[in-house]
């Protein structure tokens, strides 16, 4: 799949704008919604509104207290790592950082282990004392390899073999994702690495860290711009022919703006149980999965996440469903196929550009988004400056 579609439209400077226009109409508050805005509002001085269906900003990384004052992720946790120095040093201008270095373990067999799988995982989990250099052997010992890795069970059989397979991630996937990983595309669990030393990180990005004061203040910083105005508890619909504006920018699911005449995209939804304790700390690391007991797939404990002190504590756990706001696009070919109609739609429309995760049916990282978000800036800078250019008095 591809990023973020862009579409050629004239677009006009804001002074030649009729007075209560919006140069801009953006659909969702999100990240890719709130950077487009705020660069559009600060840089060019366009005039923008936000609307969103929610009674809030921020999408998914929206954050709040809740009734004992401990800062949770409604959605689910969201912990920020790039590699990016650019998004890295963009959203710096919006939030102090909090270092943070994610940890996860896995329920296995009665055991704890650390997740990516790593030396100390197989050692603990088999009963070995295996040196880096012999766990390479034990990993190629174990592994099927295949001529073409197509699947997510082939993705990590070929590297690992069945038995690791078995115990960690055929359950997982199957709960998360309602399929048997040997339907899903590769890039599923090829997300997950293997290490054959001790790093217990989840990631190994170069910036990893939460915004000091949680995501929902970052993002009320970004939108804080007399250029931005927001509606929220809104779907565009019911504005979109009532104000005038001259560019879209849509956010949403793409199949959903096209009322889905070629039918629903397939997503995956996720119920989100929260969990208070009156204790310090629940459990040893942020994230324990849970591959092959439970219905839920994972518990996270917040205060890990945020540094928060509090003798309470919070936890959610993610109940994975088919039914509910869409969060996963679920990547197989027919649902590539099926999304890549809808894009050749879009790219008849002269005046909406599509960006982000759901408007792309691609599983972004929030990095990831905010770059994607910066490149279509600087594509709809460049014809906006030429715009303006070609409106100058000669």
């Amino acid at each position: 799949m591809n990023g973020p579609t862009t579409f050629q439209t004239p677009l006009f400077c804001s002074n030649s704008a009729p007075r209560g226009a919006f140069d801009f109409l953006i659909v969702g508050a999100g990240f890719a919604g709130a950077v487009l805005a705020e660069r559009l509002a600060n840089e060019l001085n366009q005039r923008v509104l936000i609307v969103e269906r929610r009674p809030h900003i921020g999408g998914n990384a929206f954050d709040r207290h809740d009734e004992h004052g401990i800062l949770v992720h409604p959605y689910g946790p969201h912990i920020f790592h790039t590699n990016s120095t650019d998004v890295f040093e963009y959203l710096s201008r919006f939030t102090k950082w909090r270092p943070y270095e994610h940890r996860v373990k896995a329920s296995v067999e009665g055991q704890l282990l650390p997740i990516p799988i790593n030396l100390d995982t197989i050692n603990r989990l088999y009963g070995l004392s295996l040196s880096s250099r012999e766990l390479e052997a034990f990993f190629a010992q174990q592994a099927e390899p295949k001529p073409t890795v197509r699947t997510a069970e082939e993705a990590v059989v070929s590297k690992v073999g069945r038995d690791l397979y078995d115990k960690f991630f055929r359950g997982y996937t199957r709960k998360q994702w309602g399929r048997d990983p040997s339907q899903l595309d590769a890039s599923v669990t090829a997300r997950v690495p293997t290490r054959i030393n001790r790093d217990d990180r989840y990631f190994t990005d170069i910036h990893q860290a939460m915004p000091q004061d949680g995501y929902t203040r970052m993002f009320e910083r970004m939108l804080d711009s007399p250029n931005i105005k927001l509606m929220l508890n809104t779907d565009y619909r019911e504005i979109e022919h009532l104000l005038p504006w001259r560019h879209m920018i849509y956010t949403g699911p793409i199949d959903a703006f096209f009322d889905h005449r070629f039918g629903a995209l397939p997503y995956r939804s996720i119920r989100f149980e929260h969990v208070t304790h009156h204790q310090e700390r629940f459990q040893e690391v942020g994230t324990i999965n849970y591959p092959n007991e439970h219905a839920y797939t994972r518990v996270t404990e917040f205060k890990h996440l945020t540094g928060q002190r509090h003798p309470w504590t919070s936890l959610v756990y993610e109940h994975p469903t088919a039914e509910g706001d869409p969060y996963y696009p679920v990547p197989c070919p027919e649902n590539t196929a099926l999304y890549r109609r809808y894009r050749d739609e879009a790219e008849k429309l002269p005046n909406v550009t599509f960006v982000g995760r759901l408007a792309s049916y691609q599983y972004y990282n929030m990095d990831q988004v905010v770059a994607q978000a910066l490149k279509v800036f600087r594509t709809l800078s460049e014809r906006i400056l030429l715009t303006r250019a070609d409106h100058m008095p000669s």
